[in-house]
């Protein structure tokens, strides 16, 4: 089910980037200690009253050296054309100015609920300044403080209020969902054609639910698929030409929709900082992920480059150190055929159950490899694990005091885990939890 996307627009040093991190709260700051994780976002989720959704900053999305006013066109095109909900936000301190009235003009013509906020108000006497923004006829504006953090409750209150009623996931389970992301012109197209284009192979079109992103069904040995193509989905506008950071909007809408995540290389052109930042999203999403090098008949394509390749990737990306690295060219086919059993089996894994008791007999044959560390005085003692969800595959590791299960203990079961189950392609999570 597809989460519903809010979007900050306004033009600079209204407050956009204070706002977004409020909102997101501590989800902005904690990141994964480990090397490759891109840290800067401009998409990022965020909570309230029961209501997950998407958040847009899109002055975090760096058009170039344009005139102002472009850049502002541009940033606010990008969230017209993504956005369920938009907040306009304006400087309270400053008044109404012109460049307000300009993105004004361009939201009245989104037909897009509007929710304006009114930031910088910090302190109650302020709050009779903001009457003058009931002029811009977007109706009542909220005053607040990204500073402080003042306002932001009824703000949010009335941006869920036009979230669609949530419906229920329809999805057969039987059927594996992928999506293909990567930069443009990484070949998303031309594979999801060479995929289509293979014997024996049903082929229908439905449009999704998401916007823009349509269903394309496959059949092929016997396994129904559902591909979610984001390729060829560049709009009108310079922006999309300009920034690569737009492909990071439809990638999020894409792995929302899977079960499995082809993150494609182009081969040519190598490993980019882009890359490694939409993967970052796949991963940090607990999605199953496939890392595919498109373009492999463009380069020397021996076993040696293949292998000097694929250790340049486990470098790049080590948070994805589970995910198989297949080598085709979408163009030629050639290795094709490697690339529908690596989705199975990461498809496979992703929802893979352990029974509680075999799970338990590995657990505890690692602590007798490796004994529990000390902190502090205090010896951390494993009870017992039981997994409690799949995809990602989930367990619940029972401990005398979590606080003592330091990341590199947990990251020793995880890979004890993996020896004896092996969960390639799938990421899986460990949480230590203090028995009641």
């Amino acid at each position: 089910m597809r989460k519903s996307v809010v979007a900050i627009v306004g033009r600079p040093n209204v407050g956009k980037s204070t706002i977004f991190n409020r909102l997101v709260g501590e989800r902005i700051s904690i990141v994964e200690d480990i090397p490759g994780v891109t840290r800067d976002r401009i998409y990022a989720q965020a909570e309230w009253l029961n209501h997950t959704f998407n958040l847009i900053d899109t002055g975090g999305i760096e058009i170039g050296d344009e005139p102002l006013l472009v850049q502002m066109r541009q940033q606010a095109e990008v969230a017209i054309d993504e956005a369920d909900v938009i907040v306009f936000l304006v400087n309270g301190k400053e008044g109404i100015t012109a460049a307000d009235d300009e993105v004004a003009k361009l939201l009245f013509k989104s037909n897009k609920p509007i929710v304006l906020g009114v930031n910088k108000i910090d302190n109650p006497e302020m709050r009779e300044t903001i009457y003058e923004y009931y002029s811009m006829g977007f109706g009542e504006p909220f005053p607040i403080s990204g500073s402080h953090g003042l306002g932001l409750g009824d703000l949010l209150d009335q941006v869920v209020s036009y979230f669609p009623e949530v419906s229920g996931d329809d999805r057969d389970e039987d059927t594996i969902y992928f999506s293909l992301i990567g930069r443009p012109n990484v070949g998303k197209s031309s594979l999801v054609n060479a995929l289509l284009n293979e014997e024996r192979v049903i082929v229908s079109e439905i449009e999704g639910t998401t916007r823009d992103a349509i269903d394309t069904h496959l059949q092929k040995d016997g396994q129904n698929f559902v591909i979610t193509d984001t390729a060829g989905m560049r709009k009108r506008g310079k922006v999309y030409e300009t920034t690569e950071k737009y492909s990071v909007l439809r990638a999020l809408k894409a792995i929302e929709r899977s079960d499995v995540v082809l993150i494609l290389i182009d081969a040519e052109t190598g490993i980019r900082e882009q890359d490694k930042k939409i993967a970052g999203y796949a991963h940090e999403a607990g999605r199953a992920v496939v890392i595919v090098v498109n373009k492999w008949d463009t380069v020397e394509s021996n076993e040696k480059a293949m292998k000097e390749f694929e250790t340049n990737v486990r470098a790049h990306f080590q948070y994805l150190d589970y995910a198989p690295i297949v080598f085709l060219s979408a163009r030629t086919k050639k290795r094709l055929h490697t690339l529908i059993p690596a989705i199975k089996v990461a498809s496979e894994n992703h929802a893979k159950r352990i029974p509680t008791n075999v799970l338990n007999d590995v657990i505890m044959d690692a602590l007798a490899m490796n004994p529990t560390p000390t902190m502090k005085g205090k010896r951390l003692k494993v009870l017992y694990a039981t997994q409690v969800a799949v995809k990602p595959p989930s367990f619940v590791v029972f401990v005398n005091d979590p606080e003592l299960m330091h990341f590199s203990y947990q990251r020793f079961l995880e890979n004890k885990i993996r020896d004896a189950f092996g969960f390639e392609g799938t990421p899986i999570k460990i949480f230590a939890r203090q028995r009641q």
